[in-house]
């Protein structure tokens, strides 16, 4: 490029959605959770007739997307996951950390790790926090259903005690749904008995 020479801003909004599209990682799988969908919808509109744009005769534009950055931070024990994207922040204990075999009442230790939740919800501002508990797919499903409702109950009451009344909640129990690792091993069976807690970034 010639020195003074400026690209049509047109030409290198063109070059980011395609890379955009190019780089895009996976959104969301339809066996998330409700409410843990991203956003990829494009802030703005990309003219696919503009006449600075360059490209080859032919070829059409993809539709325009939002590249979600994704930032995964976990716990050498893997005890522990935080997920940050464009729109959520996601933390996610397993169940043994906060509570006893087959128990819904909390560990002293489970405080700790609920205070640092509490914590983060208030720098980001939320209003409204997801509080969601899951369980391996051992025993019955309807006792998984029960005590996974049960553990959301207990984090999210203690949450209350720090963020106030004027956060609300949306608290469920999906037992032995939605597993992020194999049950068909034990180290997968841990990983599935959880707690999530996630809040809009910047608050909502």
């Amino acid at each position: 490029m010639s020195p003074g020479r400026t690209v049509p801003r047109a030409a290198v909004a063109a070059a980011c959605v395609v890379l955009a599209a190019a780089l895009l990682t996976q959104s969301a799988r339809a066996d998330d959770p409700p409410g843990t969908r991203e956003d990829s919808t494009a802030p703005v509109r990309i003219d696919p007739h503009d006449p600075d744009l360059r490209m080859v005769q032919g070829a059409t534009l993809a539709p325009a997307k939002v590249l979600n950055i994704k930032s995964i931070v976990e716990s050498d024990d893997g005890s522990e996951r935080r997920q940050d994207t464009n729109d959520n922040v996601t933390f996610s204990l397993q169940a043994e950390v906060l509570f006893g075999k087959d128990s819904a009442k909390l560990s002293s230790d489970a405080l700790s790790r609920i205070d640092t939740i509490a914590s983060e919800a208030k720098k980001q501002n939320a209003t409204r926090l997801r509080v969601f508990g899951f369980t391996d797919n051992l025993g019955s499903a309807a006792h998984g259903l029960t005590l996974s409702k049960q553990r959301a109950d207990a984090v999210q009451q203690e949450l209350a005690g720090e963020l106030g009344s004027s956060v609300t909640f949306d608290i469920r129990g999906y037992g032995e749904q939605y597993p992020i690792a194999d049950n068909a091993t034990e180290a997968g069976r841990k990983k599935n008995r959880r707690v999530e807690v996630s809040f809009p970034r910047g608050g909502e």
